[in-house]
């Protein structure tokens, strides 16, 4: 087997995937998933650390396109306009193959705490990225933390609708959608806390 394997790390997600739904994450070990490929132990290991690392091998990228979605924005773009444009550059970037291993990896990420922890990591570094480069384009550090929070959880919460959803439209749409919604809703709870609170009842009128 040659040093260089042709996209040897798109083959073993493709074989972790498969065998991840025949016998579970626990159950599948790192010499099945490079027989699976094609590949040796040695070249998994050259790339990945471990089976779980296989499965989130695209973070970098999607880390990568959230700083790049700040940093390039146009010159006057207010922080609510930096985040969406950097959530949506990272929603575009998803074709109809992520949605397909979505519904493969969801149910075996939702039994196995060890691909959950992971999971929890990535969102955690796509969220601090975004909040540095909110920074580092002139946005107070606590408006920042606010905005990254709130752009995550709209990516996750479209990516979510999208995988279930048998709708050609693309991830960008949900995301899009959500993120409405959300600052909406942040919208509401901002005129709320401005308003006076109106008394419910007073000791005086108690019986």
């Amino acid at each position: 087997m040659g040093r260089w394997e042709p996209d040897a790390q798109g083959r073993l997600l493709s074989a972790a995937l498969e065998l991840f739904a025949e016998h579970g994450y626990e159950a599948t070990t790192t010499a099945q998933i490079a027989e699976r490929a094609g590949l040796t132990k040695t070249t998994l290991f050259r790339l990945f650390s471990d089976k779980r690392e296989i499965v989130f091998q695209g973070q970098s990228a999607l880390v990568e396109l959230v700083r790049r979605g700040v940093s390039e924005a146009p010159m006057g773009a207010n922080p609510s306009e930096l985040m969406a444009g950097a959530i949506g550059l990272l929603s575009r970037a998803h074709t109809e193959d992520h949605r397909r291993t979505g519904r493969i990896l969801d149910p075996v990420l939702a039994e196995s705490p060890e691909l959950n922890e992971r999971a929890v990591f990535k969102r955690f570094a796509i969220a601090s990225t975004l909040e540095k480069a909110l920074v580092d384009r002139g946005v107070e550090k606590r408006e920042a933390g606010i905005l990254a929070d709130l752009g995550v959880r709209a990516y996750y919460s479209g990516y979510e609708l999208w995988v279930a959803s048998d709708s050609p439209s693309p991830l960008a749409d949900y995301v899009a959608d959500e993120l409405s919604h959300l600052e909406e809703a942040a919208a509401i709870l901002v005129r709320s806390a401005a308003e006076p609170a109106t008394a419910v009842g007073s000791p005086r009128s108690a019986p």
